[in-house]
C-alpha cells in the first residue's frame, strides 16, 4: 500500500478529520452565537469532510488492531481508544445525518440538542486522542518488537557530538558557555549507557 502498513496508515489518516471535527463544533457554536449562515455552512461542510474522514481513520485503526505486536497493556488501552473512536463517530455520523434528513430547518430544540452532541463529540475526540497518543509514546503501539529492541540498543550506545555542536542534554546554550570562556565544554563528549540528563 504504497510503503504503508494498517497501522502507519492510520497514524497518517487520523489528524485531518480530528481536526476538522474539532473545527466543525467551533463553527457551530460560533454559528449559534452569532446566527451567521456563513459559519453554519462552514460548520456543516467541516463536518460532512470529518465524518468521512473519521470513518477512514477508524477503518484502517481496525484494521492496525489486528497486525501489531502488543502485550495486555496495549490490548486494554487499544480496547478502550476504539470504543471512544466508534461512540465519537457515531454521535458526529448522527448529528449530520439529522443535519441532512431535516435539510437545515431545526427548530430551536433541535438546533440545541444537535450542539450539546456535538459537544460530547468535542469531548470524545480529545479523549481518543490522548488514549492513541499513550498508545504510541508510552507503550510504542504501532513499533515492532525487532525495531523497538534495536534502537534501545541504539540509545543505550550513547552518542557524540560534534566539536562546537549544542548538547541537546544541557540548558546552557553554547554563546553562554563561549562566553564564560569554556569552550571545552561545547566540544564532542559521549555519555555512558545511563547517564541521566545533566548540564555541563
Amino acid at each position: 500500500m504504497l510503503g504503508y502498513d494498517w497501522p502507519r496508515f492510520h497514524a497518517a489518516v487520523n489528524d485531518l478529520p480530528a481536526a476538522l471535527l474539532f473545527t466543525t463544533v467551533l463553527f457551530d457554536v460560533a454559528a449559534g452565537l452569532t446566527k451567521r449562515a456563513s459559519l453554519q455552512a462552514a460548520a456543516l461542510w467541516t463536518l460532512w469532510a470529518g465524518v468521512v474522514g473519521g470513518w477512514v481513520a477508524v477503518l484502517a485503526g481496525l484494521q492496525a488492531e489486528k497486525v501489531i505486536e502488543h502485550g495486555e497493556a496495549i490490548h486494554d488501552l487499544m480496547e478502550t481508544h476504539e470504543t471512544l473512536a466508534l461512540t465519537t463517530m457515531g454521535i458526529f455520523t448522527a448529528v449530520l445525518a439529522w443535519k441532512l434528513f431535516r435539510r437545515a430547518r431545526l427548530s430551536g430544540g433541535e438546533e440545541l440538542g444537535l450542539r450539546v452532541l456535538s459537544l460530547a463529540g468535542f469531548v470524545g475526540i480529545i479523549w481518543t486522542a490522548v488514549l492513541g497518543g499513550k498508545l504510541v509514546f508510552e507503550h510504542a503501539a504501532g513499533i515492532p518488537n525487532a525495531t523497538m529492541q534495536a534502537e534501545m540498543t541504539n540509545r543505550a550506545a550513547g552518542h557524540q557530538h560534534e566539536p562546537g555542536e549544542v548538547d541537546e542534554h544541557q540548558s546552557v546554550g553554547v554563546d553562554t558557555v563561549r562566553s564564560r570562556g569554556d569552550t571545552a565544554k561545547a566540544a564532542g563528549h559521549t555519555h555512558a549507557p545511563g547517564t541521566p540528563p545533566h548540564k555541563h
